[in-house]
């Protein structure tokens, strides 16, 4: 890989590439272009990623992208959403311990972490069902047209996980903002 080399992100645009570091394992290609392949399916997901987060903290959503990518190992999202958090003014702390929130209570509002659970419990529904107490809680924090666009942000940025694993999307290109429609 050369420093200058360029791929191509979800949305067809040539991205650079950071500079190969020598002791570090080779970047693993992408296995399918999906949104050059499926461009109408790729352009109804951005539309439905920006009606989902309407009326949503923009930070909170980052967030909860965040901690549903971390579940779903989707490295490409972990970039894009971390990036994206830290230009919305997350601080480093908050993000690092993300993966730890039940540890790491302290570092969030209480309606914080009833959107974390939530997403924990919708992105991994192989444990069951959303628990009652888990879905009441976060009722007791957001309205309901509120916590209606949140289920949709999650289910979302869930979709774009598999897509991302899937495909095999590289993490390391992205600049904050680069697919903001």
């Amino acid at each position: 890989m050369t420093t200058n080399a360029t791929t191509t992100g979800p949305d067809t645009a040539p991205l650079k590439q950071p500079p190969a570091h020598p002791q570090y394992a080779p970047e693993q290609p992408p296995r399918l272009a999906w949104a050059t392949h499926a461009p109408e399916v790729y352009r109804a997901m951005v539309k439905l990623d920006a009606a989902a987060r309407k009326g949503l903290d923009p930070v909170l959503l980052e967030l909860v992208k965040i901690r549903a990518s971390q579940i779903n190992h989707c490295a490409f999202c972990l970039d894009m959403h971390t990036k994206d958090a830290l230009a919305a003014g997350e601080s480093v702390e908050r993000i690092v311990q993300l993966g730890a929130w039940e540890e790491s209570r302290h570092f969030y509002t209480e309606k914080e972490l009833a959107a974390i659970e939530l997403t924990e419990a919708v992105t991994v529904l192989t444990d069951g069902f959303v628990p009652d107490e888990v879905y009441e809680k976060a009722a007791r924090h957001f309205e309901e047209a509120e916590l209606a666009q949140l289920l949709a942000a999650i289910t979302v940025i869930n979709a774009w996980n598999r897509f991302g694993v899937t495909t095999r999307l590289a993490p390391g290109h992205y600049t904050p903002g680069q697919f903001k429609h």
